[in-house]
């Protein structure tokens, strides 16, 4: 079964703006480089605005291929971005799939 790796993230609804300006400005700097990445099946980024949440989802082959993602250098360089617009990050988890529905 495949890893689904999830990265969360809150901000202040005040900060709705910036967080979602960098959220969007932040796929100039990672598509190419995540797509380069061996295992990745897809790649979600989203912004929950009424309840000041921002989410990074990915589904990958294996556990290893997931943890590619702890040192990409494109990667790391957007958290600072991103908690200078106000957004603070809870541990980031990787999960076995016990099942799934892919209409």
């Amino acid at each position: 079964m495949s890893i689904v790796r999830v990265s969360k993230g809150r901000f202040d609804s005040n900060n709705l703006a910036e967080a979602r300006r960098v959220l969007v400005d932040s796929e100039k700097a990672l598509r190419e480089p995540l797509e380069a990445l061996k295992g990745l099946r897809h790649y979600y980024v989203g912004i929950d605005e009424e309840l000041g949440y921002v989410t990074n989802v990915s589904v990958w082959d294996s556990r290893a291929d997931a943890h590619q993602m702890d040192t990409l250098a494109p990667m790391l360089a957007q958290r600072p971005v991103l908690e200078a617009a106000g957004v603070s990050f809870e541990a980031i988890t990787n999960h076995a799939t016990l099942w799934t529905i892919t209409p």
